[in-house]
């Protein structure tokens, strides 16, 4: 099958079982430092590549595979007669098998090491061998992933297809690779190329419909996400399940106090806080009880008995929560199809550019930052209550992850009515209007978010015909003035914060 195979792995697992029978087929092996030394130990005859080279390991191993005695053995063309011949002039025969995965840079991270120590964990020996191997994948199987050993192994020679598949491979691991180192040296959307990469979490039964195929990829070198989460129970997460448990666990981010999000269609439909996870859960539901069913629920606190006992009479697709006792889990078993994720870090905040892919090429931008009070807010009116700056801060939260236009009513530590995704502003405020009636019409001291300024003073005359006598929204429009003005006649309090916050 192979005859001479070169192996430098980081993570040995697996290697030693599939080397056995290919050795024992008569496949030499040539090997660098402590991969050298591993299959020693396991009884392999090694060839150093100090001996391959002549030349031996320096730097401390930064250099020892980027010699041309290493590269022309990968390199070689079998259809070229002047390589296999510079070859046999060398004393060298082709490598046929290369085996080599990469120094952990990933997981160095979480060992918060000093910039200096985590550099030491970028690999450049690897990769180099890994590219010379791919490029010629039409002589040279090269293998960078151990999940590949058992079909490999199990094959009497590699087909042309099979080595493709794996230059492809190596070509993404690598890309992955060299995207996440780039991405911890500060690399940002101002440069004139921008990499990313990751690695499959899991496939999907299929995308946002089932017409669709889809893939769930882990982004490299991210330090949060929904992967991180455990799968307690339910069944397996969908390509919508995974967007509105994003988009619900953004949302929740902004709340320090007990908070729950409900997210239907990758909008919020509830947003509560509390004085504890049961009263903001329940605050949360109550917010819109129609749209919440078959929806997404986030809590960034502990589910109890009694929380569960509650959730268990409606029917949700995924509840997510920082922590579950185990007599809510327990409750919560009954409903085999809910899924429910365990995720202690779900509270931490993400510092990742956030990516959004368009016809031909992708966006890139920085995370949007929602303040929940500021003091240069301008206030025209009386100063709110406390009860009523609450509110308006929780609406305003709220709104920026809504889909523009958007508007957010709320009361009592609880949205009351959303309007989002509109083509207009008033059709945004009527929406959230109309919620607010079916829902909690008798709702006291309503405030009311929107995510952009108001063109004309309508929707301010829409709020003031509902009772809304506070407004929160970022001014900015040429006909300010006369918005100002219309809201003074009305009664009607307002703050511009200066701040847009647009969610496409």
């Amino acid at each position: 099958m192979f005859k001479n195979a070169l192996i430098s792995v980081s993570n040995k697992q697996g290697l030693i079982e599939f080397l056995q029978p290919l050795v024992a087929k008569g496949m030499k092996i040539i090997s660098t430092g402590g991969t050298a030394r591993h299959l020693k130990e396991a009884g392999f005859q090694v060839t150093d590549v100090s001996e391959q080279t002549g030349f031996p390991e320096v730097m401390d191993g930064r250099v020892k595979t980027l010699h041309p005695r290493v590269h022309m053995g990968l390199l070689a063309r079998a259809q070229v007669e002047g390589d296999m011949e510079l070859l046999k002039s060398q004393g060298l025969e082709p490598i046929d098998l290369l085996v080599c995965n990469l120094y952990p840079f990933e997981e160095a991270l979480d060992k918060e090491l000093t910039p200096n120590e985590q550099i030491e964990y970028i690999d450049v020996g690897g990769p180099s061998m890994l590219r010379a191997a791919a490029k010629n994948f039409q002589r040279v199987t090269v293998i960078c992933d151990p999940a590949d050993y058992s079909w490999v192994g199990d094959k009497s020679e590699p087909t042309l297809t099979d080595r493709q598949r794996l230059a492809a491979k190596v070509f993404s691991h690598t890309a992955a690779y060299d995207a996440m180192i780039s991405k911890f040296l500060g690399a940002n959307h101002e440069f004139p190329q921008f990499a990313v990469g990751g690695s499959l979490v899991q496939p999907l039964r299929y995308g946002e419909n089932p017409q669709q195929s889809a893939a769930w990829f882990r982004m490299a070198g991210g330090k949060s996400g929904i992967q991180g989460a455990e799968i307690l129970q339910g069944k397996a997460l969908s390509y919508n399940n995974l967007l509105d448990l994003d988009a619900a666990c953004e949302t929740l981010r902004e709340f320090s106090d007990p908070a729950c999000v409900a997210v239907k269609h990758n909008n919020p439909c509830g947003v509560a806080v509390g004085r504890n996870v049961f009263e903001a859960t329940m605050r949360s539901l109550k917010a819109d009880p129609v749209s919440v069913f078959g929806g997404i629920l986030a809590v960034n606190g502990k589910i109890d008995g009694d929380c569960a006992l509650k959730l268990g009479e409606i029917f949700l697709e995924c509840l997510v929560a920082i922590e579950f006792n185990p007599e809510a889990i327990e409750l919560l078993s009954k409903k085999k199809n809910l899924r429910i994720l365990r995720w202690p870090h779900m509270a931490h905040a993400s510092s990742e550019l956030k990516l959004k892919s368009i016809g031909g090429g992708f966006l890139v931008q920085t995370r949007d930052q929602v303040v929940g009070w500021s003091a240069d807010w301008e206030i025209l009116g009386e100063p709110p209550s406390a009860q009523v700056k609450t509110d308006i801060a929780l609406a305003w939260k709220v709104c920026a992850h809504l889909k523009s236009n958007a508007i957010a009513l709320a009361a009592g530590g609880a949205t009351v009515g959303l309007g989002m995704g509109q083509v207009n502003r008033v059709d945004a405020v009527e929406q959230a209007i109309s919620r607010m009636r079916k829902f909690h019409p008798d709702s006291k001291d309503v405030v009311l978010a929107s995510d952009a300024f108001f063109p004309f003073p309508d929707s301010v005359e829409l709020a003031a015909q509902a009772g809304i006598r506070w407004i929160i929204q970022p001014g900015g429009s040429v006909k300010d003035d006369v918005v100002k003005a219309r809201a003074k006649e009305l009664g009607v309090n307002m703050i511009l914060t200066g701040t847009r916050h647009f969610c496409h």
